[in-house]
């Protein structure tokens, strides 16, 4: 442990540390009830894990900071279920289970850039960027006239994620994707062909 947090610095996104094990704050709200001392309910989710607690804290309470490091890494190739990166700075290699990646594992590419986080030196998660670009391989094509407003379709990426895209969008496009949400379409970034 690094150091001490008091409560009153919380912020979204702080990470933390309670016995022993990391957190992400998602959520806090400072409560300062008329009568009483005030608290500060929190809902945490483990950077290890990923279960989720909804601890109350009295106001000044402390908890630990955790040591956590962020290297920029690029991704290099999958083996087996093992995602394997490389430390731009120095090209020492590591490697992210796909259990461990969760929902991340949609939207890596090769050759693009992440932030790998270690916790007590050891690769415990991924940082994406806010959106990627990636090519869809299949879909069924757009037909001329079908204008039905908000209609979707389903379009297979080339990581092999699929992801609900407006009619018009064919085989071959490139598409922005949002990586914070569980991977929504953003735009057309280039058209096929």
């Amino acid at each position: 442990m690094a150091g001490v947090i008091d409560t009153s610095e919380f912020h979204n996104g702080m990470k933390i540390e309670i016995d022993g094990e990391p957190f992400v704050i998602v959520e806090f709200q400072h409560v300062k009830p008329g009568k009483g001392s005030s608290f500060t309910r929190t809902k945490l989710r483990s950077l290890i894990s990923g279960r989720v607690l909804t601890p109350t804290m009295k106001s000044g309470d402390k908890v630990g900071k955790p040591d956590i490091e962020e290297k920029g890494m690029q991704y290099l190739y999958v083996q087996g279920d093992d995602y394997y990166f490389m430390d731009t700075r120095d090209f020492e290699q590591t490697f992210l289970s796909e259990k461990v990646l969760g929902e991340a594992k949609n939207f890596l590419k090769e050759n693009i850039n992440v932030d790998i986080m270690f916790y007590n030196g050891k690769a415990i998660g991924v940082s994406l960027p806010n959106s990627v670009d990636l090519k869809v391989t299949k879909c069924d094509p757009g037909v001329r006239g079908d204008t039905v407003s908000g209609a979707l379709k389903p379009a297979t990426l080339e990581t092999g994620f699929v992801v609900n895209v407006p009619l018009f969008i064919n085989e071959g496009d490139v598409l922005k994707i949002d990586t914070r949400d569980g991977g929504k379409y953003l735009t057309r970034v280039a058209v096929a062909g």
